[in-house]
């Protein structure tokens, strides 16, 4: 058959497809069948064997604000929903991720992937893993709860306390929803499959280097500038650029202060002098005060034992009464030195009601 279509240069119609001799038609064979066996291994190493229920790699080849394009070798590709993928927002074409098959072919012919199936099935192991490594985890706040936030970490919902958000008091919570955050799991129930992170503990170990370096640069009388942080009845912290310092409230002003909010507020951006600190203990004293000119700097020169002068009582202790003459400049009224014990209750009595 074969010398006859060779002779004739036609093919037999009435040959049916599977008895004719190719390599007849074409002359000599440019492989041999083992030689063809081992091209046919080869090609079917390039496709992609899609297996449903398997956990495989695959690479993004296209996104937009809807969907995400995965491929999984050759031309399986498949479409997953973007949100899946909310947690990271960093994501571009090119990237690896692992991705659950859950249909190898839909009513539509389309291979069916799921990311956050694939997350979970292997979440547990990596949340371990990370908390044994101690390393710092991408997590995707997704709801305020009550006592702090839930996040999502490797798919799984981790409980972020309210009091480890954050190295400085929050007033506002909900400001963290919807972002996404670094993280160190602190705490692993395995029983009860919790896990709780904090984003805290790494502010405080990034806090705790700037403070090893600002402290080291510090001396005595330098002018910083900072933002009021926190306010205390004994004092105020002023942030110095992700280190601390404490201004006393003696130092807050040369005339008597009651409380701290009398001389600044909160968020309030105030020039500070280095009064003190300590390498050990990691502790800066601030003053606020001290960069004022000193009351007794203004005071008459003339001034003088004997002179006569007004002033305003400002304190009414039992031993007498504290008169300021000049702000931050105070004389003590001796019991001793009243008129008459009559007269001096009288007058400490009005003092006090009009200091109230």
């Amino acid at each position: 058959m074969a010398e006859e279509i060779k002779k004739t240069g036609m093919l037999n119609a009435s040959v049916a497809p599977e008895d004719f001799d190719w390599e007849s038609f074409e002359g000599t064979g440019l492989y041999n069948s083992e030689e063809k066996d081992k091209i046919r291994e080869a090609y079917d190493q390039t496709l992609s064997k899609v297996v449903e229920g398997e956990v495989v790699e695959g690479e993004v080849t296209a996104l937009n604000k809807r969907e995400v394009v995965i491929t999984i070798g050759g031309k399986s590709e498949g479409v997953i929903a973007a949100p899946e993928f909310r947690y990271n927002p960093d994501l571009k074409v090119g990237d690896k991720v692992e991705v659950y098959v859950e249909n190898a072919e839909d009513k539509k012919g389309q291979l069916v992937l799921s990311h956050k199936k694939a997350r979970t099935l292997k979440s547990w192991d990596r949340v371990n893993e990370a908390f044994e490594k101690d390393e710092i985890v991408k997590g995707y706040v997704k709801t305020r709860t009550k006592g702090g936030m839930i996040v999502d970490v490797f798919g799984i919902e981790a409980f972020l306390p309210g009091s480890q958000i954050d190295i400085k008091p929050i007033r506002d919570y909900d400001q963290f929803v919807d972002q996404t955050i670094d993280f160190k799991i602190v705490k692993i129930n395995q029983e009860g499959r919790n896990v709780v992170v904090s984003h805290k503990v790494l502010l405080e170990a990034e806090q705790e280097a700037k403070r090893s370096e600002l402290i080291g640069k510090l001396e005595k009388g330098q002018i910083l500038e900072g933002v009021v942080k926190n306010i205390t009845n004994y004092g105020v912290f002023v942030d110095l650029g992700g280190v601390d310092g404490l201004i006393h409230i003696t130092d807050l002003s040369w005339g008597r202060v009651n409380h701290p909010e009398e001389i600044v507020h909160l968020d309030e951006k105030i020039k500070v002098v280095v009064l003190d600190f300590n390498e050990q203990q990691k502790r800066i004293a601030l003053g606020l005060k001290q960069l004022t000119p000193h009351p007794w700097d203004n005071l008459d020169p003339n001034l003088k034992v004997g002179d006569k002068v007004k002033g305003k009582v400002v304190l009414m202790p039992d031993y007498g009464a504290f008169i300021e003459i000049e702000p931050g400049v105070e004389g003590l009224v001796h019991v001793s030195e009243s008129p008459g014990a009559s007269s001096f209750t009288a007058h400490r009595i009005s003092s006090r009601l009009a200091t109230r």
